[in-house]
């Protein structure tokens, strides 16, 4: 058994996801549309999608006791959802059901570079109760554990998703993607992901500059926006992760993507899991980045999404060469 083996059979991490699920119809098209463009699909497909769901399915098939706070329609999509994800080993019975909505949808346009553009209906996602939230979070958040959100829920619905796992004791994670203006820093997270790009949107600069802070002004930067951990990926590029101590560069995992959807998905449930586990951060990361780049190897969003033992294999072959060769 490896080390990365030995540390992944101590006791699963309770992983709580805040989030969306959807159903995704996907286009592959030879290149995307520029702005008034019409392009012919060269295939097309339905599959499991939803940034929540996304992620919850990553930490599951890392060995993650994970539970999915989610709204689905009361149509045959929201079952088939339902029926999924406990195939998917998720705990689905802090799932609510609106009988009178659709389950939420998402056109994702993939093009032959692996690049994407996605547009989403919220359906049910919408429809959340915040006076009862606290209801269905708390009893998953009894143990601690952490939670992990993104920012496809509506924002008041995140932000009340965050406080209550705050006062439950529990890790918050928030994977601040899609960028969203009308989101407001004004409580604390223990760690936010964003990619490079939603970096430079939510805090006006760039992971370089970020990354070439003084130590006193980088901890005025992450307080100043109540944030304990920053980690910021760059695609092929290595992922830093900012705090008051350091600053740290982990490399990406190099391949040939196929399709890069899910990716970000993929690195922030396989992330929350090792975190949960007690993992140090360098060895959390790689072990992130390892996950999202093997996901881009095969076509879908969860489909493409690696077993434990997938990410195991690769992340120790890598190691065994040196990461950064």
């Amino acid at each position: 058994m490896t080390m990365s083996a030995e540390k992944l059979s101590a006791q699963k991490p309770n992983v709580v996801v805040f989030g969306t699920l959807n159903i995704d119809h996907v286009w592959s098209v030879a290149r995307l549309p520029a702005p008034g463009q019409t392009v012919l699909a060269k295939e097309t497909r339905r599959a499991f999608g939803g940034k929540g769901a996304n992620q919850a399915v990553a930490a599951a098939r890392q060995g993650a006791c994970v539970a999915i706070v989610g709204a689905v329609g009361g149509d045959a999509d929201g079952q088939r959802y339902r029926e999924h994800l406990e195939r998917e080993k998720v705990d689905t019975s802090t799932m609510l059901v609106h009988a009178n909505a659709v389950t939420g949808a998402a056109h994702v346009y993939v093009d032959d570079a692996g690049e994407n553009q996605i547009i989403v209906d919220g359906g049910a996602n919408r429809l959340w109760d915040l006076a009862g939230l606290d209801g269905v979070l708390e009893p998953v958040l009894a143990g601690g554990g952490v939670l992990l959100a993104q920012l496809e829920a509506p924002i008041a619905a995140v932000k009340k998703a965050l406080a209550v796992a705050a006062t439950r004791g529990a890790r918050t994670i928030l994977n601040a993607s899609p960028f969203t203006a009308e989101f407001r820093w004004d409580q604390p997270i223990d760690t936010v992901v964003v990619n490079e790009h939603e970096c430079r949107d939510f805090f006006g600069v760039t992971a370089r500059a970020a990354r070439e802070l003084s130590r006193d002004t980088r901890g005025q930067f992450l307080r100043e926006h109540h944030i304990n951990h920053l980690v910021v990926t760059q695609g092929a590029a290595s992922t830093v992760h900012i705090s008051e101590e350091s600053i740290d560069d982990v490399p990406a995992y190099p391949v040939t993507p196929l399709d890069t959807v899910g990716a970000g998905d993929t690195f922030a449930g396989v992330l929350a899991t090792r975190l949960g586990s007690g993992w140090k951060w360098a060895d959390a990361l790689w072990h992130a980045n390892v996950a999202a780049a093997l996901s881009t190897l095969s076509l879908g969003a969860q489909a493409a999404m690696p077993t434990r033992e997938q990410v195991i294999a690769a992340a120790d072959e890598r190691d065994a060469v040196g990461k950064g060769d």
